[in-house]
């Protein structure tokens, strides 16, 4: 899963940019801190040897204001190319994402639309910026700069020194590695966990204050909040705790490779395998190594969480594309076994609550596996259905319809963007939902907050009508109405879309009254 979200964010190309000057930075460090203390030690031998005046002192110097130079101009290139490069990733990877789930199963979709649980995806897109920047550059970087700085030192020094210096470096990394990969995911875990519980009883609070101070229950769902918060503080110190682990564990690596390269140095000039110098600059090598693997301590933290959140994104990025193939036609006549509904007809669907009705219509609508009995749109499955194509000629009023904030205007322009007002308000008439306070401009809140139950299912609708399918389907289209109003808008539905066949599900018999057809499931 980690590898296929990393393709998708380094798609664009920049992410290899940004690492090419992550690892310039690292080896321009080393180089800088390298030659600087082969000059630092070469000038000092050269003035005790009294060959002061003809030590070449401009070169080397012109070099270490180069190295600073390129660090410096490096560094801002691979912050601006590095998190350029992470928000375009991140872009890509939530396009990814809303495609997945825009092709996920029916069901799937519905309880993604539940506020925590679409919350969750857009946190884990985020969470998932740390992927570049907190893990992939920093390790490929800080590799290939030990390699290449262990390079160096094993042409300058020989082989036992390299070992030493970007073994003992790289063991530390592993070591560090191996702790945050042992206790981080969990810890991570853990605090996530307790950041949506604490979410949930948060929104509880506000949300459903006033049903929660009703039945008493309104200090429990506060101390249930305040625990959360409280657990959420003590994962988050248990993770600062694996952080400064991870960094003592460094820190003690590296002090370990500088005390070792000086032990190796004073050896080899003893011995005459090289001069002080060369012993001055492996020191520092073994000192500017350090920032190689210093952003570990940031990773053994993060990589929980990057982990956690990978494992519920990638699956949405493997839900493969309708394979539906039908490009042109009418999805009528509808047959269902042997029952065929043509244009202008109505089938009631009728049966107590779980026989199934609500799982036809679904079936009929696409959204769901075909079954028994087997059923046609135009003599093509549902499924075989090109997707764009079945939407622009059939539509669904699920028994839970969405609304968005904003006007009735906005709601309605979901399904005619470019609808005149006049149509608007005749589909509100046919509903009758043409007396609202404030017409098309009426403000509604999330899910339609500001109307009443009926009245939101009654802009559906509406909305539906505007849509001007040749099949309708309804499930439970006339509840929370009275029977007046229900009567009245089945009518306005029909003469609306006169042209239009109907399935609706309902429990109500005078809504099935009239119908053509009628299918009693048990």
């Amino acid at each position: 899963m980690m590898w296929r979200i990393w393709r998708v964010m380094a798609a664009g190309g920049h992410m290899g940019r940004a690492m090419l000057l992550a690892v310039v930075v690292l080896l321009a460090g080393a180089g800088l801190l390298v030659l600087s203390g082969w000059f630092i030690s070469a000038t000092a031998l050269a003035g005790l040897a009294g060959a002061g005046g003809m030590f070449d002192v401009f070169r080397p110097a012109a070099s270490i204001r180069g190295l600073a130079l390129l660090r410096t101009t490096s560094r801002y290139g691979e912050r601006w190319l590095g998190h350029d490069a992470t928000l375009r990733g991140v872009a890509a990877l939530r396009l990814m994402v809303l495609g997945g789930l825009a092709r996920a199963p029916w069901r799937q979709l519905q309880r993604q639309r539940r506020g925590a649980a679409l919350a969750q995806v857009v946190a884990d897109t985020d969470t998932l910026d740390a992927l570049p920047l907190r893990v992939v550059m920093p390790l490929v970087a800080g590799l290939i700069a030990i390699v290449a700085v262990g390079g160096l030192i094993g042409w300058l020094a020989g082989g036992v020194m390299a070992l030493w210096i970007a073994g003992t470096h790289l063991g530390g990394a592993i070591a560090a590695g191996l702790w945050g990969a042992r206790r981080g995911p969990r810890t991570a875990a853990q605090e996530l966990a307790a950041r949506a519980a604490f979410g949930r009883y948060t929104l509880d609070l506000i949300a459903a204050r006033d049903d929660l101070a009703i039945h008493g229950r309104l200090p429990h769902q506060l101390a249930q909040a305040m625990q959360a918060e409280a657990r959420v503080a003590e994962m988050a110190a248990l993770q600062d705790l694996d952080e400064r682990d991870a960094a003592l564990i460094l820190d003690l690596t590296r002090a370990a490779t500088m005390g070792g390269a000086l032990a190796l140095g004073a050896m080899g000039v003893e011995s005459g395998a090289f001069g002080p110098a060369i012993a001055g600059a492996c020191f520092f090598a073994a000192l500017a190594l350090g920032e190689a693997t210093a952003p570990l301590r940031r990773m053994v933290t993060e990589y929980g969480r990057i982990r956690d959140a990978a494992q519920r994104v990638g699956p949405m990025l493997e839900i493969p594309a309708p394979q539906g193939t039908a490009q042109t036609g009418a999805v009528l006549p509808l047959t269902i076994g042997d029952l065929t509904l043509g244009a202008g007809q109505v089938l009631a669907v009728s049966g107590p609550s779980g026989a199934g009705k609500t799982t036809l219509l679904e079936r009929i609508a696409g959204l769901g596996p075909d079954a028994e009995p087997p059923i046609r749109l135009g003599g093509i499955r549902p499924t075989d259905w090109d997707e764009g194509e079945l939407r622009a000629r059939l539509t669904m009023v699920p028994q839970r319809p969405a609304l968005i904030a904003g006007t009735l205007r906005d709601n309605l322009a979901l399904a005619a963007p470019v609808a005149e007002d006049a149509e608007l308000l005749a589909a509100l008439q046919a509903v009758r939902l043409d007396h609202l306070r404030g017409g098309l401009d009426l403000w509604l809140k999330d899910g339609g907050a500001g109307l009443s139950g009926g009245e939101q299912r009654r802009l559906a609708l509406a909305r539906a009508i505007l849509r001007q399918p040749q099949l309708l389907i309804l499930d439970e289209p006339t509840e929370g109405l009275d029977a007046a109003t229900a009567r009245a808008v089945l009518a306005g539905i029909r003469q609306a879309l006169p042209q239009a066949a109907i399935v609706l599900a309902s429990h109500r018999p005078s809504d099935l009254q009239g119908a053509d057809f009628r299918m009693e499931l048990s």
